[in-house]
């Protein structure tokens, strides 16, 4: 690849090679050259800036979990060697909390999740990203509630004045990252049931998944075929049924020996104002950053990954209504 280190056998290899150097094999310094310095970096808890803010949050996780894994199970991507890459990279995570940190005093348990990551690369470096890893999922498997997790967070940071903002469109900063993914079938196609669901057309899971489709969503849920997969996408849409929705980025890939996929970026931003996943309707504004992978077989979409953080959402409710 023009630009990167020739130890790398293509874009995918670069992403999970570095990804390895970083966090298995502890190269935490080697942040200095992979990221730019000041890289913009959007999570659902909010926005940081430079690369190294990117090793001090690191070497808190890794001090707090020191047997952390990350292990990549697919890298969706799109882009070229001039105008550069964007990798939606998919990653099992694991670890045990043996040291106190963000998730509180060491529990001595361990956590399995998942995270997703969408890095803009260019020339052997990546200048951009966004990034949800399901907080609810450790939170849950730690032994605690993320809506309690939330309260307390907000607590710990100083109260609902003080403490940090979860990410939306008001804190957003403009990063060198422009595209907006590719046209590909499967990316759009993605994007169109995404639509659908939010535009509370939910008959599109059942015309266009597998009926033994497999989905997981946040805070650590797996589940089966259609009815159960309609659940969890009405709970999210019925506690916010009038905000809008927004495809972010799409791309859409078929490679050899893989089903067709898609990873599809998107936002909901708007009224707490209905009964769902989030409780009682609140009214307060709320905005959702999300991520979708799917694999697509002979009878439909056949498998679903969602993330989107369940605390920043219930941070964003209890710090304007003042329930800390």
């Amino acid at each position: 690849m023009k630009g990167f280190s020739n130890r790398w056998t293509d874009f995918p290899d670069y992403i999970l090679g570095i990804t390895r150097e970083i966090w298995e094999d502890r190269g935490i310094a080697t942040l200095n050259h992979h990221y730019t310095e000041d890289i913009p970096m959007r999570f659902p808890e909010g926005v940081s800036i430079g690369n190294q803010k990117t090793m001090n949050s690191t070497l808190a996780t890794l001090a707090e979990f020191p047997d952390r894994e990350l292990t990549g199970e697919d890298i969706i991507w799109s882009g070229n060697e001039d105008d550069g890459f964007l990798s939606s990279h998919r990653l099992l995570t694991m670890g045990t909390h043996t040291g106190g940190g963000y998730f509180g005093p060491a529990t001595g348990k361990r956590f399995v999740i998942r995270a997703i990551a969408d890095c803009a690369a260019i020339n052997d470096q990546i200048n951009d990203e966004w990034l949800i890893r399901d907080t609810a999922g450790i939170v849950k498997q730690l032994g605690m509630k993320p809506r309690k997790f939330a309260r307390d967070l907000i607590a710990r940071e100083g109260g609902p004045e003080n403490c940090v903002k979860p990410f939306c469109p008001a804190v957003d900063v403009d990063g060198p990252y422009k595209s907006r993914g590719n046209d590909n079938e499967w990316g759009q196609r993605m994007s169109d049931i995404l639509t659908r669901m939010m535009d509370k057309d939910f008959a599109v899971i059942r015309a266009e998944y597998d009926r033994a489709v497999h989905t997981e969503h946040p805070a650590s849920t797996t589940v089966h075929s259609w009815a159960d997969t309609e659940k969890l996408w009405m709970g999210l849409r019925a506690s916010f049924p009038n905000a809008e929705f927004k495809i972010e980025h799409q791309i859409g890939r078929e490679d050899p020996m893989l089903s067709p996929r898609a990873a599809v970026r998107w936002s909901l931003h708007g009224k707490h104002d209905g009964w769902g996943l989030f409780g009682q309707p609140t009214g307060v504004d709320v905005y959702v950053m999300g991520f979708s992978h799917a694999e697509f077989g002979p009878h439909g979409l056949r498998r679903e990954w969602t993330l989107f953080d369940h605390v920043s959402i219930w941070k964003q409710i209890l710090m304007q209504t003042g329930d800390v």
